[in-house]
């Protein structure tokens, strides 16, 4: 395992735009181009990229996704060697960068990237318009059950951001709390409240702290279809 107290560096910074998307009345910003020179970081966000939907994506728990390129090369085992998979963006991400997962990434870790501090809210908990870019109706679902999700920052200071900046870890409030640990919890159908109580103890965002009490309350997994398959797929 990677030592994340290192720096390492910001290999791409990507914005996109949000256009007319795959599915009647749908809008989407997934597909994020590489920026050129310095991109300020505000508290929504990377200033020139959009968001689609804002009822499910962005404001300020979703302000940054962040995607390993690291990822990329088991992708490609997955689906082939995909034109979409030979540079960063694929998965909609907005920083790029090699030699940090899931595995070493922590829930409200805080990473100084550029001059921005920024704090680890949440995994990403991937949608349908992932299965409509790549063309692989299950690609949403198979996103989630390898735990290959990417996650979201909260920007705590505002700064700015360019291709080659380090990216440092400056705290590590939840060392026990791997994003890996926490979307296991998640996406794996966890119902056990000996597993589901210390996790509310965390900060989590109040889509997963309701999703988590929702589960402990009625012993029962919500229904994933929505979100996964999108609308007109059931």
């Amino acid at each position: 395992m990677r030592d994340p107290s290192r720096p390492i560096s910001i290999d791409a910074v990507l914005l996109g735009r949000a256009r007319p998307y795959t599915r009647p009345g749908s809008v989407s910003a997934i597909d994020k181009r590489p920026a050129d020179g310095v991109v300020r970081i505000e508290t929504l966000g990377l200033v020139g990229d959009e968001q689609g939907d804002l009822r499910v994506h962005g404001g300020p728990d979703k302000a940054v996704h962040h995607y390993p390129f690291d990822h990329y090369a088991r992708w490609r085992e997955d689906l082939g060697d995909l034109d979409l998979l030979k540079a960063a963006g694929a998965f909609g991400e907005n920083l790029s960068s090699q030699g940090l997962t899931e595995d070493e990434v922590c829930l409200g870790d805080r990473f100084r990237i550029g001059t921005a501090l920024l704090e680890v809210s949440q995994g990403r908990q991937p949608c349908w318009k992932l299965n409509d870019r790549f063309a692989v109706a299950d690609l949403a679902r198979r996103v989630q059950a390898t735990g290959r999700t990417g996650w979201y920052y909260r920007v705590l200071e505002p700064g700015a951001v360019r291709a080659g900046d380090a990216m440092a870890l400056e705290a590590r409030p939840h060392p026990q709390w791997s994003l890996r640990r926490l979307g296991t919890l998640l996406f794996e159908r966890q119902l056990d409240p000996a597993q589901l109580h210390p996790a509310l103890d965390l900060p989590l965002v109040p889509s997963w702290r309701k999703l988590l009490e929702t589960r402990l309350q009625r012993a029962e997994v919500e229904d994933w279809g929505k979100r996964i398959e999108g609308p007109g797929r059931h």
